[in-house]
């Protein structure tokens, strides 16, 4: 049996392109939204009832990403504007960071909470405006039961 959120691929590709006006309007490029799903975990909450279940998106791992979001932040500023970032790091400052060993230059800041903040409402707007749509299609319930068989398991 596939995972409940396969069943779901088709619906978010049709949010996304709708929700891209929000995205845009936020403080997140959209190469950093991008980053930012890709730490999201959906879940339903009262699957067992279609008519309360409610679906959220599980922001846990969305911390370890924000300060990544700098770094995209800081590359698309050197590909527009052609000069170097100020970080004052190379590329085993960026494979010391990709491990979890910081960023090398004695300069971590930790989780910028503002952004998280802002992170996690939009995600969680974004899990309103994709319940909506598997409502609108008639698919809501379907997915709620799919999601109770799997956590039956």
């Amino acid at each position: 049996m596939s995972d409940w959120t396969d069943k779901i691929v088709g619906a978010r590709m049709a949010v996304d392109g709708t929700f891209a006006p929000e995205v845009d309007a936020s403080g997140f490029s959209r190469q950093e939204w991008g980053l930012v799903m890709t730490s999201v975990e959906f879940e339903i909450e009262g699957a067992e009832d279609p008519e309360t279940a409610r679906l959220v998106a599980n922001s846990d791992n969305l911390e370890a990403v924000v300060p990544e979001l700098k770094r995209v932040a800081e590359m698309q500023n050197q590909m527009q504007g052609g000069g170097r970032s100020n970080s004052g790091g190379g590329i085993l400052d960026n494979v010391k960071s990709a491990l979890g060993l910081g960023n090398g230059t004695g300069n971590d800041q930790g989780v910028d909470e503002q952004r998280l903040a802002e992170a996690r409402s939009l995600t969680q707007r974004y899990a309103e405006e994709l319940q909506s749509h598997l409502e609108q299609k008639g698919r809501w319930a379907d997915i709620c039961a799919a999601a109770e068989a799997q956590s039956d398991d």
